[in-house]
């Protein structure tokens, strides 16, 4: 619902007054409320989705008001807004449960997990119905993560001269979170508190000047920081996830005393209603439980971007312009989550295999391990060299995710284009960019998953490749009405005249592509963030891109009241087949490998297989 009113006070005085609410409902439902189960490499998931299902409900309302004042030479705008949001969120994120079918060793008779027995293959271990893990959440499903935004602008447009003209402006932005619902932790001081920044202060400025009287060249420019909106997610994880109210099970069947309380598969551990609001972990369950926190860092700021450009522009021929673009953008203060709740890694060293089970090119992998060996016999390790359980600093607290603004980017691009303007029914644009993107991970969009910073003691390895890095685009597009008969041939005409044919060319080169390991490797009790031992993060690219789309129609008139379109589309005319790897929202993904936890020898050197 949307109202605006225009007021003229005097004739160089406007107000434009503008009020709108909206409504937003995104309901998604589960087809299955059954366990749901993973085979890694071999089938993603069955069951009940772990994002599902999920509810939203959003009322929003907006209100601005702009002062517009003309004067000889300046043009002068202020005002200001206010953006008013109330959400309601339901998100039972894997409380249904999950059982992870990894390989196993187990009694070659009973088929019960046994340290030293037999070992199975992810399909055999689900064959015999033997799962390896089992993971599951408990805690509160709904959040309420409400927020109100303000701002207010001033902005001066100078006609210094006939063919030069400067823009001057500044902006003052202001986010709020609702404290509604957020739960301090005594053990971490910094839960349940949100940031609030009101000073964030963004000055712009751009200028306009052509060069020439006929056909002048014309040179844009501007400069402009622009702070950024935190997503209402990182608010609602606040309240979800405090390390008192939530709680997380894991469990691994070939652990002895994990086993004693393994639900019996495929039933889950706790049923809870699809619909519930809320899930419990049994009174007095203990076995396998952690207490995750999400919570700002207490140095947090609001993230910033800069942005810079230059344009050039030139009409070469009649209704034909020539243009290059200039653009870059740095991304300060950005956020990014880290787990600090590791202890200092260790490195340690496993042997890599290739599918025949030989050693690969006499290849080890080192990496920065937050769990150490175990060479000494005992009941938790009976079988030695076993891998320790993940010390945290904090026992009683799992990953602690701060979320950080560390995280900075760059972007520069440079875009050539020809645009040639309607005339005689034809248009044609061609259009070329060059651009480097870089960042050292980011995650604005994935708050409520685990870190994806690989190693939290060295975030500065994460620089590299920006998940959106495409080096190379190309655009056509043209759309051409030709009309080949006129008086005297109406006949014909009334048949081939009225066509038009529009098309639009894409081809973009590939986009980067990250080499994750599964199975955890860096023990930090986190399966996402783990990359291709010697290769840094989006250290691959992906397959490119091209695509063809047509369109043709006609219009044809009956009488002088009626008239019928004729379309059809073609969307990837040529049929391309334009290949793609796993895209999330941390990018493309491939898992090049994984991380088996397997006894063996190698080279005379007993490696840990628990």
């Amino acid at each position: 619902m949307n109202a605006q009113l225009t007021s003229a006070f005097t004739p160089r005085l406007i107000s434009h007054l503008r009020a709108q609410f909206s409504r937003d409902r995104q309901p998604s439902h589960s087809n299955s409320s059954d366990v749901q189960v993973k085979i890694p490499t071999i089938m993603d998931g069955i069951g009940r989705s772990n994002l599902l299902p999920r509810q939203t409900r959003e009322h929003r309302l907006h209100l601005a008001e702009t002062f517009s004042m003309e004067g000889s030479r300046h043009s002068w705008k202020f005002g200001g807004d206010g953006l008013f949001t109330s959400i309601y969120d339901f998100f039972p994120s894997q409380q249904s449960g999950e059982y992870l079918f990894y390989p196993i060793k187990v009694d070659p008779f009973t088929f019960d997990p046994r340290q030293g027995g037999t070992q199975l293959s992810p399909l055999r271990a689900y064959a015999h119905q033997v799962p390896h893990y089992y993971l599951q959440n408990f805690g509160s499903s709904t959040s309420h993560p409400d927020t109100n935004e303000y701002a207010a602008f001033a902005q001066d447009t100078v006609r210094v001269t006939d063919h030069l003209a400067v823009n001057l402006g500044v902006r003052w932005d202001l986010q709020t979170f609702t404290t509604a619902g957020l739960i301090s932790n005594p053990l971490f001081p910094p839960a349940g508190k949100v940031p609030f920044q009101p000073y964030n202060l963004a000055p712009r400025a751009g200028f306009a000047y052509s060069l020439g009287e006929k056909r002048p060249l014309v040179i844009r420019g501007g400069y402009g920081i622009f702070f950024v909106r935190i997503p209402q997610i990182y608010n609602s994880v606040l309240q979800t996830e405090n390390g008192v109210t939530n709680s997380h099970v894991f469990l691994n069947n070939a652990d002895y005393y994990d086993h004693q309380v393994f639900p019996s598969y495929p039933n889950a551990l706790v049923s809870c209603p699809l619909d519930a609001a809320n899930c419990t972990l049994p009174e007095g369950f203990t076995q396998g439980v952690t207490h995750e926190v999400s919570a700002f860092a207490p140095n947090f700021v609001t993230p910033r971007v800069q942005q810079s450009s230059l344009t050039l522009e030139k009409e070469v021929a009649n209704r034909t312009t020539l243009s290059l673009s200039l653009l870059n953008v740095r991304g300060m203060h950005l956020i990014r989550a880290l787990d600090v709740n590791l202890p200092q890694p260790i490195a340690l060293t496993y042997p890599l295999f290739d599918s025949t089970g030989s050693i690969f090119e006499g290849g080890y992998y080192t990496v920065d391990s937050f769990s150490t060996w175990q060479f000494s016999r005992t009941l938790e390790c009976p079988w030695p060299p076993c891998i320790n359980p993940l010390g945290r600093p904090i026992a009683e607290l799992g990953a602690i995710n701060e979320f950080q603004s560390a995280a900075s980017s760059n972007y520069n691009g440079a875009t050539v284009s020809i645009n040639r303007r309607v005339a005689r029914g034809t248009y044609f644009r061609l259009s070329y960019t060059y651009a480097r993107a870089i960042d050292d991970g980011q995650d604005a969009l994935v708050a409520g998953q685990p870190a994806t910073v690989q190693n939290s003691f060295n975030p500065s390895t994460e620089r590299g490749p920006s998940v959106t890095d495409q080096r190379n685009r190309l655009v056509l597009a043209f759309s051409a009405e030709p009309r080949p008969f006129h008086r005297g041939h109406e006949l014909l005409g009334r048949f081939f005249n009225d066509w038009r044919i529009s098309s639009v060319i894409n081809y973009g080169s590939g986009r980067p592509v990250n080499a994750s390991v599964s199975g955890d490797p860096n023990q930090d009790g986190n399966g996402l963030n783990d990359r291709l031992p010697g290769y840094s993060r989006n250290a691959f690219t992906g397959p490119d891109y091209a695509t063809t789309d047509l369109r043709l129609s006609k219009m044809m008139r009956f009488r002088e009241r009626y008239k019928l379109n004729f379309l059809a589309e073609s969307f990837n005319l040529l049929n391309r087949d334009n290949q793609r790897v796993a895209i999330t929202s941390n990018g493309m993904i491939a898992n090049a490998s994984t991380f088996s936890q397997s006894d063996v020898t190698a080279n005379l050197a007993p490696y840990p297989g628990y």
